[in-house]
């Protein structure tokens, strides 16, 4: 997987007129991160805040809890349905399972199994998904570890996203005088809603002006 060159010179010629302002918040790991958006190496808070990568480098990653009972049950699960897969992250396990939605219940049971024997750990429920990850981590915290440090320090934060796991970063930018946009369907305490990533692309196009390289290969 890899974004679209126009999207990636759109969001770095955006983060630039915000004198670095923009950050990427997700769930996946820094270095499946960096591939998606090379050459592009912005602001990152990875693996649902467990990380923290500031535009210089500077790497936030506290030791990650243990998560060898997680990646056990998962990886046992995952060889006797081969429609499952297991995601090795730094600070989490995640067990797939788009290829075989009719075992979200099994997935969700034997993860949550493992996080009733651990409070060092905590179970995510996203897309076709279940993860394991440290306790007291998400994408609402993240962000706002992140507006305390310049370049977001006093500003408005927006932030975007389509999936359960952005529940949090929006109630969080909310609870700091900003706006949260929901992308697609779904309950959400989001304000905005977007139909689709193609009216977010328009939206980011529509920050640059009319006739930048970048606007218009988003049009």
């Amino acid at each position: 997987m890899h974004l679209a060159p126009g999207l990636i010179a759109a969001l770095a010629a955006i983060e630039k007129r915000l004198d670095g302002a923009l950050a990427i918040v997700s769930g996946r790991p820094v270095d499946a991160l960096d591939r998606f958006l090379d050459p592009w190496r912005p602001t990152l808070a990875a693996e649902h805040g467990s990380l923290l990568r500031l535009a210089d480098g500077t790497l936030f990653a506290p030791p990650p809890p243990d998560l060898l009972p997680a990646d056990t049950a998962a990886s046992t699960l995952a060889a006797e349905h081969p429609g499952l897969y297991v995601e090795r992250k730094t600070a989490a396990i995640a067990l797939h399972y788009r290829s075989a939605p009719q075992l979200e219940t099994l997935c969700r049971h034997t993860l949550s199994s493992v996080v009733a024997l651990d409070p060092a750990l905590e179970l995510l429920e996203g897309k076709y998904v279940v993860e394991v990850k440290p306790a007291g981590t998400n994408k609402g915290r993240a962000i706002s570890a992140l507006m305390d440090r310049p370049p977001f320090a006093g500003r408005r934060p927006l932030f975007a996203g389509d999936d359960t796991t952005d529940e949090a970063g929006f109630a969080s930018v909310q609870a700091l005088g900003g706006e949260g946009i929901k992308v697609g369907g779904g309950e959400t305490v989001a304000v905005h809603r977007c139909a689709s990533p193609d009216v977010v692309r328009g939206w980011l196009a529509a920050t640059l002006p009319a006739d930048h390289p970048a606007a218009l290969a988003l049009q």
